[in-house]
């Protein structure tokens, strides 16, 4: 059973930047397709970005292209989520999640979970 770790969430000023990692124990990272997902107090959890399983393929929320950047590492065991540009809509739950179905964008699909990582973006 894949167990995902989330870290490196925190409190940022807009425009900052954070990198976010995502440690997998228990089972083989290139095994699964990869993505985070957020979720805002009082909205649901939301698509952020995907990684295929050699890291060959990425996709992008439209509110987070050109400022964030999946990648893998599958020798580490590790995803990250590189944050640039912060601002304030991006404050969440930050989420990373793997699947072993075909790559996709919907959380439905994906069977691993982390338990979550605070970012916070101060105005």
């Amino acid at each position: 059973q894949v167990q995902l770790v989330e870290s490196g969430g925190g409190l940022v000023q807009a425009g900052g930047s954070l990198r976010l990692s995502c440690a997998a124990s228990g089972g083989t990272l290139s095994d699964l397709r990869m993505g985070w997902f957020r979720q805002a107090p009082g909205k649901e959890r939301a698509f952020v970005a995907a990684v295929s399983r050699s890291g060959g393929r990425t996709d992008y929320a439209d509110s987070v292209k050109g400022r964030f950047t999946i990648s893998r590492d599958n020798a580490k065991n590790t995803v990250y989520l590189q944050m640039n540009s912060l601002n304030a809509e991006d404050t969440a739950v930050y989420y990373c999640a793997g699947t072993k179905t075909l790559f996709n964008i919907n959380a439905a699909s994906y069977n691993y979970w982390g338990q979550g990582t605070q970012v916070t973006v101060s105005s």
